[in-house]
């Protein structure tokens, strides 16, 4: 008889199995090495598996790790810089972009994704330029991401132009970032499924040049690995596309052979009915971020319409100055609520469905299915231990009635999780991160922040930001 390195008993557990949740009343979860040795009532597993050490989950909730699909963590430093305003890229986000140097993207990503294990989250999506340095934070912090290199033609003198101008294209800019995202993709090969994999990475089809666009395809097709591109992600997308090629994004995408099931299509804010239906029957998967386009936008996307048309579709956080926090029980909540108000019918988009979005849809629509998203014997030991005897998790019912997932969606967020498992290793016990100093993490990403924004304010004064304006009036 084979002894485990750990064995949680006596849980809520929520396996993700199935079409529900799999939901195992005094459950138990056994892990050796990096994988799940065992899944099961605790009288079985307990009798076939002694380990080393074990806890007693009375109390406690175990279930997958939460994955966040797509975020931008380079972005950290500027959360909360670009809220409540129009034209929130051009005058919000730009004028700090050329500060932004790739020290203070790592620093700033570091803080994010502490952020993101302290609720919850064992998998990231980052997707970001200079994304080789970034990655040296998820091997450090021992998260699990998957990374993509955000590449554009866009010169640094596009803070410049006039909203609505037709972005100009440099050719050597896409080169080297194309460069970057080939090197990121030898390192943390898709195919070998490790810890920290990596994408292709277009930032969308108004950003670069078709013959770029190509070429990043034939990237992700040479690699067997995704192809993760924002897709009408705004009014802003659309009206470059019709501009430069007299079509629509998708349309557009469809001609050239873009839509398979090799596209993550992030977004698709601006995508008619039409247009989704043709995205979700190509085989793509689609990665929604409620919080950050119902704060940037004020719009929904439309994610119940892809899975109405046979899609797979997950959610995403998407950066902290759009969504101002990357917490995965924020964004099961904001999708539920949002798309309950859209179809003005509360019986959609229930809790079921949002929680699975951020577990097994999330590892399904990345590729990663056979390895995270539900907790079974065999998967990568990714599980997250939450203390359902919180205030915000109370009461906990469960005949004949049982309300666990509806409070873990609608009430939770996220300090409840006091325990994170990853690739079998904890990364955090008792809500302390164990492989980084947090406070330290802060304190350097503040210091860089305090720097950037005094570098970026001549620039912000020219863009004639709103959140400029309403400091002035003494609004914030």
């Amino acid at each position: 008889m084979k002894t485990v390195d750990l064995l949680i008993t006596n849980a809520h557990v929520l396996t993700m199995e199935g079409q529900g949740v799999g939901y195992i009343h005094k459950g138990a979860v056994a892990v050796s090495g990096s994988t799940i040795a065992a899944v099961g009532p605790t009288d079985e597993v307990s009798r076939d598996f002694p380990a080393h050490r074990t806890i007693d989950g009375t109390g406690k909730i175990v279930m997958p790790g939460l994955i966040d699909a797509h975020m931008h963590t380079g972005l950290t430093l500027v959360r909360g810089v670009a809220q409540d305003m129009n034209d929130w890229m051009q005058k919000g986000i730009w004028p700090f972009a050329k500060h932004l140097t790739t020290e203070d993207k790592k620093l700033g990503s570091m803080v994010n994704i502490l952020e993101g294990i302290q609720a919850g989250t064992t998998t990231f999506g980052d997707y970001n330029d200079h994304m080789l340095d970034l990655a040296e934070n998820y091997e450090q912090t021992g998260a699990r991401a998957v990374v993509t290199e955000m590449v554009n033609e866009m010169p640094e003198t596009i803070v410049d132009l006039e909203v609505g101008d037709l972005y100009p294209f440099d050719p050597s800019v896409g080169e080297e970032k194309k460069r970057r995202n080939e090197q990121l993709l030898e390192k943390y090969p898709f195919t070998e499924k490790g810890r920290i994999t990596a994408l292709s990475g277009p930032q969308g089809p108004d950003m670069m040049s078709l013959e770029l666009l190509k070429e990043m395809q034939h990237l992700a097709n040479i690699h067997h690995t995704k192809l993760h591109m924002h897709v009408a992600q705004g009014d802003r997308e659309i009206g470059q596309m019709e501009k430069r090629y007299g079509k629509r994004s998708i349309p557009f995408l469809e001609e050239h052979g873009f839509l398979n099931n090799r596209l993550l299509a992030v977004h698709l804010t601006e995508a008619t009915d039409e247009e989704t239906a043709a995205v979700a029957r190509s085989g793509a998967g689609m990665i929604y971020c409620a919080g950050s386009i119902g704060i940037i936008d004020g719009l929904v996307p439309p994610m119940l319409t892809f899975l109405e048309n046979g899609g797979r579709a997950c959610l995403g956080s998407d950066q902290a100055p759009g969504n101002n926090c990357n917490q995965m029980f924020n964004e099961m909540k904001m999708a539920a609520i949002l798309n309950k108000v859209k179809r003005k019918d509360p019986s959609v988009f229930n809790a079921t469905l949002a929680i699975r979005s951020a577990t097994i849809e999330s590892a399904r629509v990345l590729g990663l299915e056979d390895q995270i998203g539900s907790l079974r014997r065999g998967k990568k030991a990714d599980l997250i231990v939450i203390d359902a005897e919180q205030p915000s998790l109370f009461p906990v019912l469960t005949d004949p009635v049982r309300n666990i997932v509806p409070n873990l969606v609608y009430s939770a967020r996220g300090h409840e999780v006091e325990m994170s498992i990853i690739d079998g290793r904890i990364v955090m016990e008792d809500r302390n991160v164990v492989t980084v100093d947090v406070k330290t993490a802060v304190k350097a990403g503040q210091k860089a922040a305090d720097a950037l924004v005094q570098r970026a304010s001549a620039d912000l004064k020219q863009a004639d930001s709103d959140v400029v304006k309403m400091v002035k009036q003494g609004l914030l």
